[in-house]
C-alpha cells in the first residue's frame, strides 16, 4: 500500500489516527470497539487473551492489550475513543491513561492539570468570560 507523507509525522510524541498508522492494527481496533456490549466486555473479562485470538490481536497488539498498556496500543495505531471502551469500565480513569501516555503517574497528571487552571478565572475575564482554546 502506498501512503502519502504528512507534516505531521515528523512532530515528536503525536500519534495521528490516520490509514498509515492505523493499518496494521485494524484487528485491535476491532477488538476495542466491541467493547460497546456488556456481553463482550464480560467475555473478554474471562479471558482476554482467548479474546484477543477471537479477533485475531496478535504479538506486540496483544501483548499491549493484556498488560493494558494503553500508550503502546495508541503508538500501534489504537484508535484513542475506542481504547476508552476497554479501559474506562474496568476502573482506568482517562487521567490513568494521560499518565500512561506522559510516563508519570495519576497524582502527577493531576496535579499537572491543576497547575494548567491556576489563574483560569483571571484569562476569561480577558476574553470576555469565554474559552475558545
Amino acid at each position: 500500500m502506498t501512503w502519502t507523507t504528512h507534516d505531521y509525522e515528523n512532530i515528536p510524541g503525536t500519534y495521528v489516527f490516520d490509514g498509515k498508522h492505523s493499518y496494521g492494527a485494524y484487528p485491535l481496533n476491532k477488538l476495542l470497539f466491541s467493547f460497546n456490549t456488556e456481553e463482550c466486555r464480560t467475555e473478554f473479562d474471562a479471558d482476554p487473551a482467548a479474546y484477543c485470538d477471537k479477533f485475531g490481536v496478535e504479538g506486540k497488539y496483544k501483548e499491549f492489550v493484556l498488560k493494558k498498556d494503553f500508550l503502546g496500543m495508541l503508538r500501534a495505531g489504537a484508535n484513542i475513543y475506542f481504547m476508552a471502551k476497554m479501559a474506562i469500565p474496568r476502573g482506568t480513569s482517562v487521567q490513568d491513561a494521560g499518565a500512561q501516555f506522559q510516563g508519570i503517574t495519576t497524582k502527577e497528571f493531576q496535579a499537572k492539570l491543576l497547575a494548567k487552571g491556576d489563574g483560569l478565572v483571571e484569562r476569561l475575564a480577558k476574553r470576555g468570560g469565554y474559552w475558545n482554546g
